[in-house]
């Protein structure tokens, strides 16, 4: 029978809901004793992988442990239990180690591939919320989570005791990132596609504009030919350079508005003497999210990329930036 609540109601409950949680998180951290570093060391000392496992929501929080292990330097991957005992145990060698989450400790579908697990002699660590189950007894380290109470007002449904499983995990994730001297650098190249990745592992070369489709002119040629190569290579600019692929300035769309405002002629004007000298250039190796710095230090939307001989090898504006993610 569905119970009328006030809005009052709900922001009580949501409020109780959270401090039991927070409190089933804080209470883990009198747990971090010899326990916890053993688990850690045994982790650091796997020269295989670690096979994280659980049922249900366990199996659910173990997951995403799994994934965390995985995405921040300590090669991890999870495996259903009760798919281990109809072949998925040969996932797991004697290189590897399991790690496996069962609040009762009781879990039928696990307790029951423990005796082949120890057998194979891969290592196990534990996360219950009984210290005395028959996993945590089994374990080479057990790592206690138990809870005061669930949040769920029955006190039936796994919520305070999955969310300090997880705060666990987590702790026990960043101890090995630390101990692994894992660094941003890394994360990146595990997450190609995210956005951190792409700041740390895109260079300018991977975003720029080459051969034909970056804008150039030589000096000698009217202002009126420079606007065409501006319109049709479409970057708001376009480089001036000699006969050496050299580069002696730029010239913009704000270079045009200028020059407009000052009677220059399109078409009797050289581009050498309306084009800006000194211009800003950026290496093709540099990152990609320098280029981003350079644009918004000096207020700028395009930049040309040169090599070591100050010669044209590319360009970009701020919109390439913007496809490729980097801003």
């Amino acid at each position: 029978m569905e119970v009328e609540l006030t809005n009052e109601d709900l922001l009580a409950l949501a409020g109780e809901v959270l401090d039991i949680e927070s409190r089933a998180v804080d209470l883990l951290r009198s747990r971090l004793d010899d326990a916890f570093v053993k688990a850690c060391r045994l982790c650091l000392d796997t020269p295989g992988r670690i096979v994280v496992t659980g049922m249900g929501k366990s199996g659910h929080i173990g997951s995403k442990i799994a994934a965390t292990l995985a995405s921040t330097g300590t090669p991890a991957f999870f495996m259903h239990p009760a798919e281990a005992s109809h072949g998925d145990l040969g996932m797991i060698t004697e290189q590897d180690s399991l790690l496996a989450v069962s609040y009762s400790g009781e879990t039928d579908e696990i307790v029951t591939i423990l005796p082949l697990v120890k057998r194979m002699g891969a290592r196990l660590i534990s996360m219950t919320g009984n210290p005395k189950s028959t996993l945590a007894a089994a374990a080479d380290a057990h790592l206690d989570v138990s809870v005061v109470e669930e949040a769920c007002p029955l006190n039936l449904a796994p919520t305070a005791s999955t969310t300090a499983t997880l705060a666990m995990g987590d702790a026990l994730a960043v101890a090995l990132l630390k101990a692994r001297g894992f660094t941003a650098e890394d994360f990146a190249r595990s997450h190609p596609s995210g956005s951190l990745g792409k700041r740390l592992l895109l260079r300018v070369a991977d975003v720029m504009r080459t051969d034909d489709a970056m804008p150039s002119v030589t000096p000698d040629v009217s202002l009126k030919d420079g606007l065409m190569e501006i319109t049709e290579k479409g970057l708001g600019m376009t480089a001036i350079v000699d006969e050496h692929r050299r580069i002696l300035g730029i010239f913009t769309d704000g270079d045009l508005r200028r020059a407009l405002d000052a009677g220059v002629d399109v078409h009797t004007t050289r581009m050498d003497a309306i084009m800006h000298r000194n211009c800003k250039t950026i290496s093709a190796d540099v990152l990609a999210v320098e280029a981003v710095r350079l644009m918004e230090e000096n207020k700028i939307m395009s930049l040309l990329v040169a090599d070591d001989e100050a010669r044209l090898v590319g360009a970009l504006n701020i919109h390439d930036l913007f496809r490729a993610g980097i801003m």
